[in-house]
């Protein structure tokens, strides 16, 4: 429900997609800027990296759930089995 609602709100995958990679350039860029940083300070710096090292999967998820709320939805076939008759082994390969 959530995926569709940010569709219609006119967010779109490939902009959350694009977060994405400008989260792991970020988390990288800090983690070289904690190396830098004196010993007191570079704990901290690198609970930062890997705090948002945390923020690409779930902004690519989220972006790939908005992909799939934005496709139209798929036409189901008819089920053309007849109630009460059980399919023969070559038949249910047939389908496939």
């Amino acid at each position: 429900m959530l995926p569709t609602v940010l569709h219609r709100l006119g967010l779109r995958g490939w902009m959350l997609h694009s977060s994405s990679f400008g989260g792991v350039l970020l988390c990288i860029l800090l983690w070289q800027r904690a190396k830098t940083v004196d010993q007191d300070e570079r704990g901290n710096a690198e609970r930062r990296a890997l705090f948002v090292g945390l923020w690409p999967p779930t902004l690519w998820l989220i972006g790939d759930a908005i992909e799939v709320a934005g496709r139209p939805p798929r036409r189901r076939r008819p089920d053309l089995r007849v109630p009460g008759r059980r399919r023969r082994p070559h038949e249910r390969l047939a389908r496939l």
